[in-house]
């Protein structure tokens, strides 16, 4: 009897895992290999900024989950995750109901062998006082439209009246500060293509950051230079600044000071969707689904990769929730199901850390790069971090493409920055 294996979450972990599977077991015929997304479509959540601002086309960069699992040789059902019967080991999909109120698909069961969870993470809120009522987030490529349809609005309101706009960003982590930079950036090109009057000068991008400094999950030194570059674009970061309310006008702190703007982002924090609370497995307080070495958790049948799973890698902490870990469990998921049918032991993963970059658009980037002695890293900046950080996307998309049509990939964009705007106008 062929194996079932269920993935859910078709993001930077998931969707790697199951076209690695998809073109080893699925291809033989040695399981078979199902994704399960609310979505139809993937684009790498780290770009979620360029979408937002529109310096990617998110029409032209996704990938189509049924196209691309017909050509690696797995299966795609798309549903929103409500409920698991482990007794069973059914995964129970909500019903899809169009845009007219007519139900397109039925509450559904996908029956498993095995599943793993690969849902990521969302923004928390941390039950904030008018957050979720006033503020835009950016944890899927829906809420990354909505922003730049606003955005668009806004700078079109701007040009018109001649005046100015501002934006406030809490949370100074690595999604607050690169989309500060994009916004900086997409204002810049609006100016060359019909928005005379729309100019840099009259853009107030607020940071908003609880803590003593930005990037806090990085070193202080890149913390420091990213401040320096955003200041010198213009950018107001405001750190040790705890908001406690949102109203249609702005942030208030916990002061009570005012940072008032026209369009709030809240990008502080993250929690794992709430719906893996309730499927009778542990977890931690942000919903994450606790798992052993072996990414495992307490149903040897369930096992859970990314942003959403509790990992510990020393005493008393977890693996970082970055793109990079995601991608690494993904590979050894892969290993381990493998070992799992053929009747071997699973092991351990093991994180490996290859630092961090941050962008700042086309400004500049920095970050650092571990290096090969144990614990030695170096710090960098401009030319060569831009590159760097570019050259993780396009691994990305080697491990879902492969090299050849990510090659391709290249050129095609290549060619259509002869043919496109520099930005995405609609």
């Amino acid at each position: 009897m062929v194996a079932k294996i269920v993935v859910v979450g078709g993001g930077a972990g998931g969707l790697p895992l199951v076209t690695k599977l998809g073109r080893s077991l699925g291809k033989r015929g040695k399981a078979e290999i199902t994704l399960v997304d609310s979505g139809a479509s993937h684009i790498w959540k780290p770009r979620f900024h360029e979408v937002a601002t529109g310096a990617i086309d998110s029409d032209l960069d996704a990938v189509d989950y049924r196209a691309h699992a017909y050509q690696n040789h797995y299966h795609f059902a798309m549903g929103r995750v409500i409920g698991l019967d482990r007794e069973h080991k059914e995964l129970i999909l909500d019903e899809i109901v169009g845009p007219s109120g007519r139900e397109v698909l039925p509450e559904r069961r996908i029956s498993y062998d095995y599943l793993v969870v690969a849902v990521g993470s969302l923004g928390n809120d941390f039950n904030t006082l008018g957050v979720r009522e006033h503020c835009l987030f950016l944890d899927t490529r829906v809420q990354a439209d909505r922003f730049h349809e606003r955005f668009l609005n806004h700078c079109m309101t701007a040009n018109f009246n001649n005046s100015a706009l501002s934006i406030a960003i809490v949370g100074g982590g690595a999604t607050g500060v690169e989309l500060a930079a994009e916004i900086h950036h997409a204002v810049a090109l609006l100016k060359l293509y019909g928005h005379e009057q729309l100019d840099r000068s009259r853009l107030q991008v607020h940071v908003i950051e609880a803590g003593p400094r930005i990037l806090p999950a990085l070193k202080e030194e890149i913390a420091i230079a990213a401040q320096s570059e955003l200041e010198k674009m213009g950018v107001k970061v405001h750190t040790n600044t705890k908001v406690k309310a949102a109203d249609a006008s702005g942030f208030i702190t916990s002061d009570d000071s005012r940072i008032d703007a026209e369009i709030l982002v809240w990008a502080a924090g993250i929690k794992a969707p709430d719906v893996l609370s309730s499927l009778g497995l542990a977890t931690n307080r942000i919903n994450q689904l606790e798992v052993n070495g072996e990414l495992q958790t307490a149903d040897p049948s369930i096992f859970a990769i990314g942003d959403c799973c509790a990992c510990e890698l020393v005493e008393g902490k977890n693996i970082p929730p970055r793109a990079q870990s995601a991608q690494q469990m993904a590979m050894h998921m892969a290993a381990n199901l493998k070992r799992t049918l053929a009747g071997q032991p699973l092991q351990a993963f093991k994180y490996r850390d290859h630092g961090s970059l941050v962008s700042l658009s086309k400004y500049s980037a920095l970050g650092n790069l571990m290096g090969g002695v144990r614990g030695g890293n170096f710090f960098i900046e401009g030319w060569l971090a831009r590159m760097m950080y570019i050259s993780l996307y396009r691994l990305h998309q080697a491990a879902i493409y492969g090299w050849a049509r990510t090659l391709m990939l290249l050129l095609a964009g290549r060619f259509n920055r002869l043919l496109r705007p520099r930005l995405k106008l609609h």
